[in-house]
């Protein structure tokens, strides 16, 4: 008995998917419900488990592009080898990054002439060597004899220490390398060019890896590109005194793990304002559609997450329901999904307003594009210890700058700053959210 394996439907709007990696190979025995392979769309990857117990005939190879619905293997029931089992798929986080070649013979890379066996090593603490490039050359533990000069007499500069650093760090795994023979001038710096160079005949190679764009990262370079080119947007800024905010986490950080199985994060407390600020500011949880506007009467939030192969929005539904532990929760939750590669289409889909924290990176501040059709996206930065005046004396207070870019086709200048002031009253004294007021 023969059971197909094909590429499973993710989404009405999803035709294609790549089959980016195989963690089984073909002839394997697998059992029901194991990893068989990845798959990779403009929107989500998701992987694809084993339906029954059997070998494994691989008829699709990694690295297609294939229709939805597509059989990509077959599994022929077989009792399985007595004493073996099969071994464990490998994590999904040691998967290879969709889109690359599969893994080629590491690059060669061309010695300069004169530089192989037998060759004289120079002079280490003679003229030959700079002390500059001497000490570099110690702290990096390289070899200087192995170092070409570009100096007067063939003298070993710091600047040759650097260029062989930095040839040395090109990746070894990959697809292959382009590398272009230019003539050795073009490496020797202007002060030493002239009647007084040496005339070198040293083959230098600058190289270059080219890759292919993910899907996913394909998909995010068009939407942030009409972003830029169909909304007019603008962006906005505040700070918040996250004093409130940390002392609360402090206190209760135990309690509330304790009770609800989750650390209270700030996240919480700025989708909660942000629910407050979108009832009484309705423009910006609405969206254009050709020449009418659509005011959302629910607020579903997205919350931006990097993942290795680009940034995901997953979607808090009807967030202004949740209590701050179910928040929390549904953050973690789809961070594990992304981890394991089962985050689904639709938990991508419906998006009234986006939040984006830069500062888990150590963002001090940008200004965040618009998550189309969205007409505002809320970006949160580093906490930082800044001095501040309050009551008259300076004071040093844990500060965040926030920004907010939103759609000036929908939403004036006035309810923007209205809207990020109302999220720092409502962040900096938490009370009002509970409260609503």
């Amino acid at each position: 008995m023969k059971t197909e394996v094909k590429i499973p439907e993710v989404g009405e709007s999803v035709r294609e998917a790549l089959l980016s990696q195989w963690y089984r190979r073909d002839g394997d025995f697998v059992r029901k419900g194991e990893i068989l392979f990845i798959i990779e769309t403009d929107k989500v990857t998701l992987e694809v488990v084993a339906e029954a117990d059997g070998v494994l005939k691989i008829t699709v190879a990694e690295g297609a592009t294939v229709p939805v619905g597509t059989v990509v293997a077959t599994i022929e029931a077989e009792t399985a080898p007595a004493g073996i089992s099969a071994p464990p798929p490998p994590a999904a986080k040691e998967a290879l990054p969709a889109a690359v070649a599969p893994e080629r013979e590491p690059p060669h890379i061309v010695a300069a002439e004169g530089a192989g066996e037998g060759q004289q090593e120079p002079m280490l603490h003679g003229p030959n060597v700079a002390p500059a490039a001497l000490r570099l050359a110690e702290e990096k533990g390289i070899d200087v004899a192995k170092v070409p000069g570009t100096g007067p007499g063939g003298r070993i500069t710091k600047g040759d220490v650097l260029l062989f650093l930095e040839q040395s760090s090109i990746p070894a795994a990959g697809t292959p390398l382009e590398m272009a023979p230019i003539h050795p001038s073009s490496a020797i710096p202007e002060r030493f060019k002239g009647p007084e160079a040496p005339d070198r005949t040293d083959t230098v190679l600058e190289q270059v890896t080219r890759k292919p764009m993910s899907r996913i990262r394909q998909r995010i370079a068009e939407r942030l590109l009409f972003a830029r080119q169909n909304t007019a947007m603008l962006t906005t800024f505040n700070e918040i005194d996250m004093s409130r905010v940390q002392a609360m986490r402090a206190q209760f950080r135990e309690a509330y793990k304790t009770k609800y199985g989750v650390s209270p994060g700030i996240m919480s407390f700025f989708i909660k304002a942000s629910v407050v600020a979108l009832q009484e500011f309705p423009p910006v949880n609405a969206f254009i559609d050709g020449r009418e506007i659509v005011y959302h009467h629910y607020y579903h939030l997205g919350v931006a997450i990097g993942a290795e192969r680009g940034l995901v929005v997953p979607v808090i539904r009807h967030a202004d329901r949740l209590g701050f532990a179910a928040i929390e929760k549904a953050i973690q939750d789809y961070v594990k999904k992304i981890q394991e590669n089962r985050l689904e289409l639709a938990d991508l889909e419906g998006g009234t307003f986006t939040i984006s924290n830069g500062g888990v990176y150590g963002s001090l501040v940008s200004t965040p594009i618009l998550n189309t059709p969205q007409s505002g996206v809320l970006g949160l930065h580093k906490i930082e210890d800044r001095p501040v005046a309050i009551g008259g004396e300076v004071v040093i207070r844990p500060m965040m700058y926030v920004a907010l870019t939103y759609d000036h086709r929908i939403i004036d200048g006035r309810e923007a700053v209205s809207f990020l002031k109302r999220i720092k009253e409502c962040v900096e004294n938490p009370e009002r959210i509970m409260l609503e007021i």
